[in-house]
């Protein structure tokens, strides 16, 4: 997915989602995880705009933060015990 606004509004987007929506990141990456089985950006911002009713910024904004949180957990090795 191509972020059309800057690194700043990105982060001003994610720090309003809770305010805006009553949710936070944690319970959308919830819902986005659960959600349709769609493998493009973009299928998965419009589901869960169209779905949840929150803006097309907003919804493109915690897919992107989704997918990175996704990809920093999978390069962190498994801890041993």
């Amino acid at each position: 997915m191509s972020v059309t606004h800057s690194p700043e509004t990105h982060a001003l987007l994610l720090a309003r989602i809770p305010v805006v929506t009553g949710r936070d990141l944690h319970e959308w990456f919830d819902r986005l995880e659960h959600g349709p089985g769609v493998a493009r950006c973009q299928e998965r911002a419009t589901w869960l705009a169209d779905e949840h009713g929150i803006s097309d910024a907003y919804a493109r904004a915690l897919v992107l933060e989704y997918d990175r949180s996704r990809r920093n957990r999978s390069l962190i090795p498994p801890q041993r015990t």
